[in-house]
């Protein structure tokens, strides 16, 4: 077991065309003001995240992170400041304790330019790739409300069609919503980690972060294989379904049914309070780009209008366990959003 956990080491067997077991897992976090004990919680955990995963999932690790503040003259340090993969954990650790949260300026962040960043880093091809997105605040251009930058990124960059870029690339977001202050644009993030068969995972409790990384990434590893061993199967039903011109939700649980009949488990991490909402599923993923993103969330009741007192302490009762369990539909409706890109 000693060995297993010296994931400072490269000199590991070459593995299969794609396999699971290689694991690129990337950090993006908002490093603004509100964010410190958010980049500790990170800091101080990365290293037990690496060994359990490592040991859990004989994984092949390499590590990344992004940080991200804010354009000018809303923050004067950096808009991002990005480190490439890297197999060293102490590595890692070492760029996350250089973190300090700080500045900001106006509400909205550079959420678009951190994304942005993700894709030019250096993923190996055969990896399960996964980027954990970690913010308390909206992107430029999507509520004109103390926006410094109503009209988008200065840079010209569009969330949308960024994340569909990593669901190309089979890239899988993992937004960890910072509750309340993100809680008005939980279903604009829910919509960007949907669109990848990614998850949005609502937090209160920066302790329980490396929880919810370490369940995260063992439930996308696991689906990851089972969809690899499924491959024919989820094909041949899915060029059925669309020939009879059934729909997304149709085609999910047809998914559903191919790995049900085999009695097929996975591993599911409880977050029932991150469960997908209807107007990220149905309206907000279906929006071509941000300025069609605009037009519907400005049409939609913010979701702190529904957002109490008890709802914010059941989601700070939240466990984030991980379990073997029967594939559900949220998992088959993610799985489909998978193939539905994999296949282009």
């Amino acid at each position: 077991m000693a060995s297993a956990l010296k994931v400072d080491k490269v000199d590991r067997p070459e593995l299969a065309k794609h396999d699971s077991s290689i694991l690129d897992l990337v950090f993006i976090m908002d490093c603004t003001g509100s964010m410190g004990s958010y980049i500790a919680s990170a800091t101080s955990s990365i290293r037990a995240i690496v060994e359990e995963i490592v040991v859990s999932e004989k994984s092949d690790i390499h590590l990344a992170l992004i940080e991200y503040r804010d354009h000018p003259p809303q923050d004067q340090t950096f808009v991002t400041r990005t480190h490439d993969f890297t197999a060293k954990v102490s590595e890692m650790k070492g760029w996350l304790e250089q973190c300090s949260a700080q500045g900001g300026g106006d509400g909205p962040e550079a959420v678009a330019d951190g994304l942005h960043d993700a894709l030019k880093l250096s993923w190996r091809e055969n990896a399960t790739k996964i980027c954990v997105l970690i913010s308390d605040a909206p992107p430029h251009g999507l509520d004109a409300n103390g926006d410094g930058f109503p009209n988008g990124c200065p840079a010209g960059l569009d969330p949308l069609r960024i994340v569909r870029e990593m669901a190309e690339k089979h890239i899988t977001l993992y937004v960890v919503g910072v509750e309340p202050p993100i809680v008005p644009y939980r279903d604009f993030f829910m919509s960007l980690a949907y669109i990848t068969g990614g998850q949005y995972v609502p937090m209160v409790n920066a302790k329980l972060l490396a929880k919810v990384i370490i369940g995260g990434v063992r439930e996308e590893i696991s689906l990851d294989r089972l969809m690899q061993d499924a491959q024919a199967d989820i094909d041949r039903e899915m060029q059925r379904a669309e020939a009879e011109g059934v729909d997304e939700t149709e085609k999910a649980k047809r998914i559903n049914k191919i790995f049900a009949s085999k009695n097929i488990r996975a591993k599911q991490m409880k977050n029932e309070h991150g469960a997908m909402s209807t107007v990220a599923k149905e309206s907000y993923s279906k929006c071509a780009d941000m300025s069609e993103m605009k037009m519907k969330f400005s049409s939609v009741p913010p979701a702190a209008a529904s957002y109490s007192a008890a709802s914010a302490m059941s989601t700070a009762a939240a466990t984030y366990d991980l379990m073997d369990e029967a594939i559900n539909e949220e998992q088959s409706s993610r799985m489909f959003q998978k193939w539905q890109h994999r296949k282009k």
